[in-house]
């Protein structure tokens, strides 16, 4: 599908429907005229076949205690061995309610109070959260920027988990916001590092299907063979890439098999939900049948990137963009034409932009803005204009 036919089909107005995008920016900026490219999620209906299982299952009408449905695990597992070469097995797989509810419970059984997590900054701002909110402490290695991408630090790691004594190492492939897909050496070199200093690893893999670009996507369970996956946790859903957060569902997938136990021990005690039978529903259908809706995505992705890219750079050369390889976030240094302290006057209130500033995933994200790019094109290309605008009056 292409980026006209996904706009055409799929193209839905979110104003007035309670979507946090655009019906929460009054609560979150103050004011509800600007151009909503913030929320990680988009614009747009789930796959035609998913509203169509949804569909035939409330018409049904009860909706009492439920299993997992076998097909859900045939759509999952084809999903991954076909397109990644992940091979998963029942056992394994647990689930959430979203990913970062999954990353809290499993920071509850693989640490103590006061123990350190690790998180590679800038970063997806809930893992420092998650971290602190559970009494742990945050180690922060930082990214290295290197213009138009960010590489890992593995001496500076290294040193950071001998010296605080780190138990857990949160990763993010593809990253979020600096939108990396680690390669299979630079997964390698991490896991090998983690192994070695008795690092647990958690692989937050949500955004592996949004690969905009031709870089390939592996997973970290399946580096050396499966060769680490004893010292790792992969989770992931199909929230990101189909927009279905509202369902609430997230896949934990443990391979270590005393992990499970501990897994399935805290979840026991908080006796929270497992998953949402709707969002099975709707994921099980997405897995078998929405791989076309995805490319009409990324089609949409793609351009929108090339725009942004073209049209901010054209006007102000020294504006960074890094290569968008994974996720539909684009991460734009404009520190070069904006002092960092004047960053959300002149992208909020004068050029009427809703972003997540890069302070917020971490000191290193001083100066960047992060701009959601599954939007329409109408969308994005009028926040950029107005950017460009707002931009070169204060040069003047």
């Amino acid at each position: 599908m292409n980026k006209e036919e996904f706009v055409s089909k799929y193209g839905v107005e979110r104003r007035n429907t309670s979507a946090v995008k655009w019906d929460g920016m009054q609560e979150e900026f103050g004011r509800s005229d600007l151009y909503p490219l913030w929320v990680a999620d988009t614009e747009f209906k789930i796959p035609e076949s998913s509203i169509k299982a949804l569909q035939q299952r409330v018409a049904h009408g009860a909706f009492g205690y439920s299993i997992t449905p076998e097909g859900y695990y045939d759509a999952y597992f084809n999903w991954q061995k076909e397109r990644y070469g992940i091979e998963l097995h029942k056992d394994w797989l647990r689930f959430g309610t979203g990913v970062v509810q999954s990353l809290s419970m499993l920071l509850q059984f693989l640490t103590e109070p006061g123990d350190s997590v690790m998180i590679q900054e800038p970063v997806y701002h809930p893992f420092r959260h998650v971290v602190e909110n559970n009494g742990r402490q945050v180690v922060a290695n930082q990214l290295v920027d290197f213009g138009t991408e960010y590489k890992m630090d593995l001496e500076k790691m290294e040193e950071q988990m001998v010296a605080n004594d780190v138990k857990v190492l949160m990763l993010c492939n593809p990253h979020n916001p600096v939108a990396r897909v680690w390669t299979e050496q630079e997964l390698t070199d991490l896991l090998e590092l983690c192994r070695k200093e008795q690092v647990i690893v958690i692989s937050d893999e949500i955004h592996h299907d949004l690969l905009p670009s031709d870089k390939k996507f592996v997973s970290a369970l399946s580096i050396k063979d499966g060769f680490y996956r004893d010292n790792m946790i992969m989770v992931d859903s199909p929230s990101k890439t189909f927009n279905m957060a509202g369902l609430l569902i997230s896949h934990v997938v443990i391979p270590n098999p005393q992990l499970r136990d501990r897994y399935d021990q805290q979840q026991e005690i908080l006796h929270g939900p497992a998953s949402n039978i709707l969002g099975l529903v709707a994921g099980e259908a997405a897995y078998r049948d929405g791989a076309d809706w995805l490319d009409g995505l990324l089609a949409l992705v793609r351009d929108n990137y090339n725009y942004l890219k073209e049209h901010l750079q054209a006007a102000f050369p020294e504006i960074k963009l890094t290569d968008q390889e994974g996720t539909y976030l684009a991460w734009v240094d404009l520190s070069a034409v904006v002092a960092p302290e004047d960053l959300k006057h002149v992208v909020q209130d004068q050029a009427k932009l809703a972003v997540d500033f890069g302070s917020m995933f971490g000191k290193s994200g001083a100066g960047h803005i992060r701009i959601n790019l599954a939007t329409t094109p109408e969308n994005l290309q009028a926040a950029v204009s107005s950017l460009v605008k707002t931009l070169q009056e204060n040069q003047a």
